[in-house]
């Protein structure tokens, strides 16, 4: 097996760094340490920190299970709970501190980071995309109401999951998450 390339070991540390800390929380020096690389390499392979960022959310974005929505022989409404559960899932693995990266980034980057910011809404419109794409299945197969516009509705549950992911990091616990279960499956989509 091959070992790691130092790109790799500064991308690959780098998600779980800057979720921890966020991108205004640590140092390049704090990125190169966590991979176990020398501070030096790191300029031979981004050419800034927000270019390891990007690189770190693409990486996160891959991890976020976006295939449970599309899982064949499973109802749309359970394939959507299914993914909201496999990223509660993730925020529960680090005790309800980190919340979401997307929020973190949009709160800390969106502002001075323009490169960051495009890719944020590419992102988020991907996530919304792929929510309606469900929802329009369950429209068509009777499970939701025939009125509800799913890309209006993909939106406010992508925008409630992140609220419910910035809130937990109050909390430490599951309640924003519980919230969000109880609103958007017992009354939004019953």
């Amino acid at each position: 097996m091959a070992r790691p390339s130092l790109r790799e070991k500064l991308a690959s540390s780098a998600v779980g760094t800057l979720h921890t800390f966020g991108f205004r929380g640590c140092s390049i020096q704090d990125i190169t340490e966590a991979a176990g690389v020398p501070k030096g390499s790191f300029f031979n392979h981004f050419e800034n920190k927000e270019e390891l960022a990007i690189d770190a959310l693409r990486r996160y974005i891959q991890s976020a299970r976006i295939d449970l929505l599309f899982q064949e022989g499973i109802p749309p409404l359970e394939r959507l709970k299914n993914h909201f559960a496999f990223l509660s899932g993730r925020l529960a693995e680090f005790g309800f501190e980190r919340g979401c990266m997307l929020g973190l980034f949009a709160s800390e980057m969106s502002q001075e980071y323009p490169r960051m910011r495009e890719e944020l809404r590419s992102v988020f419109d991907a996530w919304c995309g792929a929510v309606e794409e469900v929802l329009r299945e369950a429209q068509v197969a009777g499970d939701i109401d025939p009125r509800h516009d799913p890309a209006q509705l993909a939106r406010f549950l992508v925008n409630a999951w992140e609220g419910a992911a910035i809130r937990l990091k109050i909390s430490r616990d599951r309640s924003p998450i519980d919230d969000f279960f109880n609103t958007s499956f017992k009354l939004l989509l019953k």
